[in-house]
């Protein structure tokens, strides 16, 4: 799906969720983020969205084409923290967009080398593995 970026997810989705009902940090960024045009999203965007599972059939292709420049696209916690939480979204949008999920496969396998190389903490490295082995299995 060819996604035109100068719309935002409200127009996309044609939802508007009105005020946030909770006074926290986080409700009220994903709240934000639905009103802000795609074009202008950044890397910790992605992340915290993707991260609750919001719009996954919008922001997902971009977060690949992220990944595509660079599989350890960083936004506000570690190199890598994008990566993780696409491996980390919601399983049934995985099952109904196996192309979206063999690109991801792909991109992984093709980094291997760098990420396995990659110089951070072994707890870092090892939840990639972790979910990527996870994320395989998911499309057997």
């Amino acid at each position: 799906m060819k996604v035109d970026l100068n719309n935002t997810l409200e127009q996309l989705d044609k939802q508007d969720w009105g005020e946030p009902e909770y006074d926290s940090y986080l409700v009220k960024t994903c709240h934000q983020l639905r009103k802000k045009t795609l074009k202008d999203f950044t890397i910790e965007d992605l992340r915290i969205m993707i991260g609750q599972n919001i719009n996954l059939e919008f922001l997902i292709p971009l977060a690949i084409e992220k990944l595509k420049e660079d599989i350890l696209a960083e936004g506000n916690y570690y190199e890598g923290d994008l990566l993780n939480n696409v491996l980390n979204s919601e399983k049934q949008y995985w099952l109904s967009n196996k192309t979206n999920w063999q690109t991801v496969c792909k991109l992984f396998d093709q980094n291997i080398i760098r990420l396995k190389e990659f110089d951070t903490t072994n707890e870092i490295k090892s939840t990639w593995f972790e979910n990527f082995k996870i994320f395989t299995e998911l499309n057997p």
